[in-house]
């Protein structure tokens, strides 16, 4: 693991900032995003990345980055839902961690990926091949992975535009007595815990929308669809409203029921295909660790 410092003196005006660091740098714009999000001060502050840059601001990068180090491939089994030439959907086993990072570097999807598909999208680095989006290693359920950087670029200007449709579903503590609701609540970094996310004021936007499946006596089985994607964003909105996803080991102050994490589950996911333009749609089962869970409520009934 090794620490980057970088600073620069802007030399420009009246240009944003993501935009700015990414010419700078020459690194994509999402990246300079999440630069920006984590790891940059303008003047010594946080920015965000619509702030304009001023000539003389002084620009401070204070990047991790992993040196000499790369993912490798693994026979891990892998649920693969759907694949051709640009892309790959697959239903994520309960505990898989997504991506590999510092001190963790086996083991994961990727690791996975690499075993299995001979080509993937490098967009997003060499610890991140084909990954286009990412669910939490305890939340199951499904995610796209793109084969080439085309693909790539495709599927995550569709996320960012809000059009991937994505619906989850959870089991949550308490009896939620409206039938549907919207969660509009903003989501950064803890202030106290900055490993995890929280409510703030000044976070990123964040919008979360929810329906009533069955309600029993101490929990509430509902359905979500996201137009925001935050990180860890439907659990921080559930327990925002006191009602916190069941067996979540972060978020919530519950006794948790075993170790097999949240109930949470990525259950529907459609987006347009980015070679043939067709929209798609796939769909998978809950967990047989989310029934066991859900067995445990129902039988209070």
């Amino acid at each position: 693991m090794v620490k980057k410092v970088q600073e620069i003196i802007s030399e420009v005006s009246n240009e944003r900032i993501d935009t700015y660091l990414a010419k700078i740098l020459d690194i994509s714009r999402n990246k300079a995003s999440k630069l920006i999000e984590n790891s940059v001060l303008v003047n010594g502050q946080k920015v965000k990345n619509s702030y304009l840059v001023k000539e003389n601001d002084k620009i401070t990068v204070d990047e991790y980055y992993e040196e000499e180090m790369q993912a490798s491939a693994e026979p891990i089994t892998l649920d693969i839902v759907y694949e051709d030439e640009d892309v790959v959907v697959i239903n994520k086993q309960n505990g898989l961690v997504v991506h590999p990072a510092v001190g963790s570097p086996n083991h994961t999807l990727v690791n996975g990926l690499l075993y299995h598909f001979k080509n993937l999208s490098q967009n997003n680095g060499k610890f991140r091949p084909g990954i286009v989006h990412r669910i939490d290693a305890y939340t199951t359920g499904l995610l796209m992975i793109a084969k080439n950087d085309r693909a790539h670029d495709f599927l995550a200007k569709q996320l960012s535009e809000k059009t991937v449709h994505r619906k989850y579903i959870a089991l949550v503590w308490g009896v939620i007595n409206n039938d549907t609701g919207t969660i509009d609540a903003p989501i950064g970094r803890d202030n106290c815990d900055r490993k995890k996310m929280s409510v703030i004021s000044g976070g990123k936007d964040a919008i979360t929308h929810f329906k009533v499946i069955k309600r029993y006596t101490k929990a509430t089985l509902i359905e979500l669809k996201l137009e925001t994607g935050r990180t860890h964003q439907i659990r921080v909105h559930m327990n925002y409203i006191g009602h916190p996803v069941v067996n979540d080991p972060v978020y919530g102050n519950h006794k948790l029921i075993d170790d097999s994490g949240q109930c949470l589950h990525a259950k529907e996911l459609g987006f347009v295909h980015p070679t043939t333009k067709k929209y798609m749609e796939f769909t998978s089962e809950l967990p047989q660790c989310f029934v066991n869970i859900l067995k445990k409520f129902e039988e209070e009934i």
